[in-house]
């Protein structure tokens, strides 16, 4: 989706095209018209995700709350504050890196030394070593990772704290050790290798999820991946045990084992709230790989209907899907990959292509915006951003940059040494396990 006003294509803004909608100005619908409001009017009120996409998913228990922001932050135009940042970092100059996230409002991106997905932005990190701040506009669990590996005198900022993510926290430790532990009375010894050389089952944990995940498969002889290596690490995972345990994206892991030729009648879903993850012991048995019972609310979104819509409205359109997105969703589309194998299908793409991407809104109205040669629009009509990445907005990064100038660090994200070392040995398996380099394969446009 793309706004017109007075003729002109506008900026990427989808705080802008919320504003438009809600108010009447321009045809459309969101998902939440309190998006239009300011995210401070949601960190006193209940706990929760906030509007958007997660809006209708239970947080749990003591997850991190933010403060007041101080008024001036709050009631400042967006000029101000703007100008208010770009001051500030100027003022603190190589002392401060800034990274955004791809899912990020462009409000927001505006500012960043780095845009990318979780893991690119916490290896952008590492080439500011003399940078005594990385301020993270991102969600919770990227700024811990971004904490694994900066060094331990670089404070790694989140600016607003209630930036938290749904599906990271749909598999918490307790939940997960539990699973451990059911599956050792299933398996036996989890530690026992086979006349193959491999144990009962590997842990793998999603990038998108808590450091003490990360901590968990580092202790277990598990591994890290992400959207993009998933394939290679499930590889990996497989050569060291007979079946795999991924969390906590169901999608994710299920999609991608299927690629690999894993039936579906060896992935069954661990529910964390039955006994044995609501399955048999003969069903455990037989697995490949046990899927937890987790998901990405912004990926759950699209569906195959709007595929039908996208390919009925524009013929010859390429449909490319995040691999968090449900498995009928990413057979129907023409093409599934991390946000980064979306950005480069598109820069790839001859002049005139037409895409119809799923993934989060933000970037997929900035990639409109950045490639005007192109039609690109969202699978989904709905306007219906990440509910937590949209919790960080110019006035928090503001104050974090401000207080930094006056010499305050506040919203420090730190991982306890004891979780943090054997996080740290999963992230290295996973940097150890490399896929191989493969250009984005689409078909050519009116195809």
């Amino acid at each position: 989706m793309t706004i017109s006003i007075d003729g002109t294509r506008a900026a990427a803004s989808v705080d802008r095209a919320i504003r438009l909608i809600t108010t009447g100005a321009t045809a459309g619908e969101t998902c939440a018209p309190e998006l239009a409001n300011g995210p401070w009017q949601f960190d006193d009120g209940p706990a929760g995700y906030g509007p958007g996409s997660s809006m209708g998913d239970v947080i749990p228990t003591g997850s991190p709350r933010q403060g007041a922001l101080p008024e001036s932050y709050r009631t400042a135009p967006n000029d101000e504050l703007h100008a208010r940042i770009r001051a500030a970092k100027a003022a603190l100059g190589d002392r401060v890196v800034v990274l955004g996230h791809f899912y990020q409002r462009d409000e927001v991106i505006e500012h960043a030394d780095f845009v990318g997905d979780s893991f690119q932005l916490a290896n952008a990190a590492l080439t500011r070593p003399d940078a005594a701040a990385i301020v993270f506009c991102g969600v919770h669990f990227m700024a811990e990772t971004a904490d694994l590996l900066s060094t331990p005198e670089q404070a790694v900022i989140l600016p607003n704290l209630a930036a938290g993510c749904s599906m990271a926290d749909m598999a918490d430790e307790s939940s997960v050790e539990e699973c451990w532990e059911q599956l050792e009375e299933v398996y036996g010894d989890l530690d026992a290798v086979d006349a193959d050389g491999r144990v009962p089952v590997i842990p793998v944990t999603y990038m998108n999820s808590s450091a003490a995940l990360k901590g968990f498969v580092g202790r277990h002889g598990g591994i890290v991946c992400t959207s993009s290596n998933a394939k290679t690490v499930l590889e990996w995972a497989f050569e060291r045990g007979r079946r795999v345990l991924f969390f906590p994206d169901q999608h994710l892991g299920r999609n991608t084992a299927k690629a690999m030729g894993v039936p579906l009648e060896q992935m069954p879903m661990w529910n964390p709230r039955k006994a044995l993850g609501g399955n048999s012991a003969a069903g455990l048995d037989d697995a490949r790989v046990i899927l937890w019972h987790g998901f990405c609310s912004v990926h759950k979104r699209f569906t195959v209907e709007q595929i039908a819509a996208a390919r009925e409205s524009h013929p010859g359109v390429q449909v490319i899907v995040h691999p968090e997105c449900p498995m009928p969703v990413v057979d129907a589309a023409d093409a599934a990959g991390s946000t980064d194998f979306i950005v480069k299908a598109i820069q790839a793409a001859p002049a005139g292509s037409t895409f119809a991407i799923g993934t989060e809104i933000n970037l997929v109205q900035r990639l409109a915006a950045e490639y005007p040669q192109h039609t690109i629009f969202c699978l989904d009509p709905v306007v219906c951003p990440c509910s937590t990445m949209y919790r960080i907005h110019p006035g928090y990064l503001a104050w974090v940059l401000e207080e930094l100038v006056a010499g305050r660090v506040v919203n420090r994200i730190t991982v306890a040494d004891d979780v943090a070392e054997p996080a740290r040995v999963a992230l290295e398996r996973m940097l150890a396990a490399k896929p191989p380099v493969v250009a984005p394969a689409v078909a050519a446009a009116g195809a």
